[in-house]
């Protein structure tokens, strides 16, 4: 054994002995595989303050990168952490089923607001984070905002986190999901959010659209130590590939 490897060896023992373990990071999976399948777009559904673009720049993504963020706070935090990119884009929208204005949930967390009630197994999950307040925002679908964006390119990726808004983001995008080569959905193991999308939902669905999953990054974890989401990474199967049955 090399001295290299032998460190190595010895640092993951003394960290697996208290917990930690040492692997590869999803992002750097998840990167590899929009290399490969030729990404030229990232559509960011439910963007906060943009730590998802961040990673993506962080791991070697360097395309186009277009953000939708409701949350009037967030979307402010976005602004200031896009400044400076020119191909990352920020749209101050939720996006649903139909077009309008809808009362959103803001949380003390920000990151767990949601235009859904949040569930009693959330809240016992993580005692700490309520609604403190409401916001009214704009809705959009995301057809309506991608019609004349997609033309430009020829391999979109799609990103959705909306604390169990999903099912109503991809009714409106049906256009744009039949262009999408893979996406990215929060899967929740348990209801979180009053009529969320859950993981057998959410994976049937994807499987249904000529998907399938090719990653899991872990998400939100109780303290606990149940998970109670994690994040599926899905590419398009060619027509000829797909299961049938």
């Amino acid at each position: 054994m090399t001295a290299r490897r032998w460190l190595t060896h010895a640092v993951a023992a003394r960290l697996g002995r208290r917990g930690f373990e040492i692997r590869r990071h999803s992002s750097t999976r998840r990167q590899s595989m929009l290399m490969r399948h030729g990404v030229d777009l990232v559509l960011d559904v439910g963007a906060a303050d943009g730590g998802y673009g961040t990673s993506l720049r962080a791991f070697g993504y360097a395309g186009p990168i277009v953000s939708f963020e409701p949350q009037a706070a967030a979307f402010a935090r976005l602004g200031e952490t896009i400044s400076g990119d020119p191909t990352w884009t920020a749209r101050h929208l939720a996006l649903g089923s139909d077009p309008g204005e809808v009362t959103m949930n803001i949380a003390s967390n920000s990151t767990s607001s949601s235009i859904l009630p949040m569930l009693a197994t959330h809240i016992d999950a993580a005692p700490s984070v309520t609604y403190i307040g409401t916001e009214t925002v704009t809705v959009s679908t995301l057809d309506d905002e991608t019609r004349e964006l997609l033309p430009k390119y020829h391999r979109p990726f799609l990103k959705i986190d909306t604390q169990g808004f999903e099912r109503e983001v991809l009714a409106g995008g049906s256009e744009t999901v039949a262009a999408c080569v893979g996406l990215q959905l929060e899967l929740s193991l348990v209801p979180l959010y009053g009529g969320g999308m859950l993981i057998d939902e959410a994976i049937g669905w994807a499987y249904a659209h000529g998907f399938q999953m090719v990653g899991v990054e872990q998400g939100y974890a109780a303290p606990s130590g149940e998970i109670l989401q994690i994040d599926g990474v899905f590419m398009r199967v060619p027509a000829g590939q797909r299961a049938v049955g």
